[in-house]
């Protein structure tokens, strides 16, 4: 067995890491629309269909959360990790995202928030619950749609046609290697 070291708790989470990158859309009262990057997501229940992300609450998606109680999970690949990185370095307090990165915002089917085209899977949830945990909160939304781009979903993956996000830490991110082990 290899000699184990210590890690800084500050770093302690990406222990956890490499964590599915997601982009959440959302929109405000006043209906600008945001999309943030984060690799803190992750189901929470079956039935009913839940999922949740934690977001800090100095992000101006945290504000539109709150306000319109709901929220979009779009998953991206690797051709637009440069537009998915882009997202996470200004905020949507004072630039429109979208605008920026070439991003292209479209109507979902039952939230206000829109969804990324350029993204192959998109999870539309209503907020069911948010809670405070240490600095950040944990919004729990319901499924009211979910949807994926024909022939790289079907009940899981194809990873060789998805070659979805990965986030290491920092700027750096991968992607799975399209082998399948069965053990």
């Amino acid at each position: 067995m290899s000699e184990k070291i210590n890690v800084d708790f500050s770093s302690a989470y990406r222990l956890l890491h490499p964590m599915h990158t997601v982009l959440v859309s959302c929109v405000g009262k006043v209906g600008k629309p945001n999309v943030l990057p984060l690799a803190w997501a992750m189901p929470t229940s079956m039935n009913p269909p839940m999922a949740a992300v934690s977001i800090s609450p100095n992000r101006y998606s945290h504000t539109l959360i709150e306000e319109t109680k709901e929220f979009v999970i779009n998953i991206p690949t690797v051709e637009i990790v440069k537009q998915t990185l882009e997202c996470g370095k200004v905020s949507g307090r004072s630039h429109d995202k979208f605008r920026e990165t070439g991003l292209t915002p479209l109507p979902a089917r039952k939230v206000k928030a829109p969804i990324i085209k350029e993204c192959i899977a998109h999870i539309e949830c209503m907020l069911h619950s948010q809670f405070k945990t240490g600095d950040h909160t944990i919004f729990v939304g319901e499924v009211v749609e979910a949807y994926a781009d024909k022939g790289v979903f079907t009940d899981k993956y194809d990873i060789s046609k998805a070659r979805m996000l990965f986030h290491l830490g920092g700027n750096v991110f991968a992607t799975l290697d399209p082998k399948v082990y069965k053990p």
